[in-house]
């Protein structure tokens, strides 16, 4: 009779190379996005000293671009927020590097510390804002890159609105924290 105890295994699966999966240039899933984000808040020295803050409106600044995503880094000072949204066909991982950002859905709302990290999919919509009384800083991914930004209604923030504010396409310039025609209008 065998059991799980009986079970031995001869060599080191490891040194079999055939039933190891080569390491992929790109993320593809979703945990490997969230480990994207994760991966890249922990290089503070190559985020940190790229951010601004602008008291007149939220400053981004597009980090990375991969083949179907994009990484953005956002800030914001007390009081600014994204307004209701939703992502389009885009989905999304959002992490908080510095301060502290509320997230409002129709569930309700809920406080992101840093390192706090949401995942978001297709069509899910939300409102972002910083409620505290210190700066704050927020690492974006969207795949496939963010195209639009449909507006919710203010009193349910989890409806889609009508209105739809085109992003940029993801070989548009963008210059640090200068919105410019077409530029996105990067939810939180």
């Amino acid at each position: 009779m065998n059991s799980d105890s009986d079970l031995q295994i001869a060599g080191d699966l490891f040194e079999v190379e055939h039933l190891l999966k080569p390491p992929r240039e790109h993320p593809e899933t979703v945990a490997e996005f969230a480990g994207l984000a994760r991966s890249l808040a922990a290089e503070r020295a190559g985020w940190e000293p790229l951010v601004r803050y602008d008291a007149t409106t939220r400053w981004y600044h597009r980090l990375r671009i991969g083949p179907g995503y994009e990484v953005w880094l956002l800030s914001w000072v007390p009081g600014q927020g994204s307004g209701p949204h939703g992502h389009g066909r885009s989905a999304g991982v959002l992490t908080v590097l510095a301060g502290e950002l509320t997230e409002r859905t129709r569930r309700g709302g809920r406080v992101l510390a840093p390192g706090a990290q949401r995942v978001y999919p297709p069509g899910f919509a939300h409102e972002v804002v910083n409620a505290s009384l210190e700066p704050a800083v927020s690492l974006h991914v969207y795949y496939p890159g963010l195209t639009e930004m449909p507006m919710a209604t203010p009193a349910d923030p989890a409806a889609q609105g009508a209105q739809a504010a085109p992003a940029a396409p993801a070989a548009a310039p963008v210059r640090a924290g200068v919105p410019g025609p077409g530029s996105p209008v990067l939810p939180g």
